[in-house]
């Protein structure tokens, strides 16, 4: 499928592919006219990228977590190098929830205060 396609599929902009292109996300084939050619898979990479960058991963960090995924099942197979970089994201997750109440609780305090 060409990239029009797929940015149509995914609700990813057309650029924001070619940045994962960029970035080693994306390996698209071309075709003989130097199209892009997207395997019918790269769906679920795309929505694969948005779910782990939504849950706090940089670009580098899913580069190396790609591997791991299983499209077709919409798992993740085990990669026990990369068991690490997910608690390490996890523990960002939390931090950044108790944050969040942290401040939550602050404002409630002005707000009774006034």
């Amino acid at each position: 499928m060409r990239i029009g396609e797929l940015a149509r599929r995914t609700g990813v902009s057309v650029r924001m592919l070619r940045y994962y292109e960029a970035e080693e996300l994306l390996s698209p084939e071309r075709t003989s006219a130097g199209y892009r050619d997207y395997p019918a898979d790269a769906v679920g990479t795309v929505e694969t990228i948005r779910l782990l960058g939504q849950a706090g991963m940089t670009l580098p960090v899913i580069r190396h977590f790609l591997p791991c995924t299983l499209h077709a099942r919409g798992a993740f197979e085990p990669c026990d190098e990369l068991r690490g970089i997910l608690l390490d994201q996890l523990a960002a997750v939390d931090q950044r929830m108790a944050s969040l109440k942290e401040s939550r609780n602050r404002l409630e305090s002005i707000l009774s205060q006034l």
